[in-house]
């Protein structure tokens, strides 16, 4: 089974991308998320991956963050939950947020979802609820805030993880450790730092 791919991006579609690994071209399907932060063409990427083995086709599956690969593996345990489904709810809603659906039974939020009804939803957070609690603790958002301090966050988050990406730090590593300083720090404060502070807390808990 493939587990990881480390590779260049070849060509980037609307619900896959073409890695290049040696030579050979692994098409690799990803949720809307995990397409548009992927690099431009010819750049380096590492994703973790999902293969799914039928009779007439081995399809993968790739995610940026370990934490969306484990999300995605619970999604699918849940009966009438296939592969293709899961990576639409996750297209529809980031790990931490569908965490908190789940545990707080949100069916209608839940229901929103592409391709989730009613009954799937009440399964979701049946079969899930006591499961999500320790992938919701390592999948924070990194922006909870509303109005302008919401959007100001997003961009001084936004340029340090570019930042970090010009100094050779992968995004998962990246918003990992993005996570750990907010933690740390508590939500004020980790707000209130301006991208140079921001980067250098983030450097110093990489060191």
């Amino acid at each position: 089974m493939i587990a990881t791919l480390t590779g260049k991006v070849l060509i980037k579609g609307r619900d896959r991308v073409v890695i290049d690994v040696s030579g050979v071209g692994y098409e690799v399907f990803l949720t809307t998320d995990g397409l548009t932060r992927l690099p431009d063409s010819s750049e380096e990427i590492f994703l973790h991956i999902y293969t799914q083995v039928r009779e007439d086709a081995i399809v993968l599956y790739g995610f940026l963050d370990v934490e969306e690969k484990e999300m995605f593996l619970h999604l699918t345990s849940v009966s009438g939950i296939g592969p293709k489904l899961g990576l639409a709810a996750l297209s529809g809603m980031r790990v931490a947020e569908l965490c908190r659906a789940i545990a707080a039974r949100d069916i209608r939020l839940l229901s929103s979802l592409q391709g989730v009804g009613k009954k799937t939803a009440e399964r979701l957070c049946v079969e899930l609820k006591d499961k999500v609690g320790e992938l919701a603790a390592g999948s924070v958002d990194l922006v909870e805030t509303g109005g302008d301090s919401a959007s100001g966050a997003s961009s001084a988050v936004a340029d340090v993880l570019s930042a970090l990406g010009n100094l050779g730090y992968s995004d998962p590593v990246s918003r990992k450790s993005l996570t750990s300083v907010k933690r740390r720090l508590g939500d004020e404060t980790f707000y209130g730092l301006s991208v140079e502070d921001l980067l250098r807390e983030c450097l110093r808990s990489l060191a």
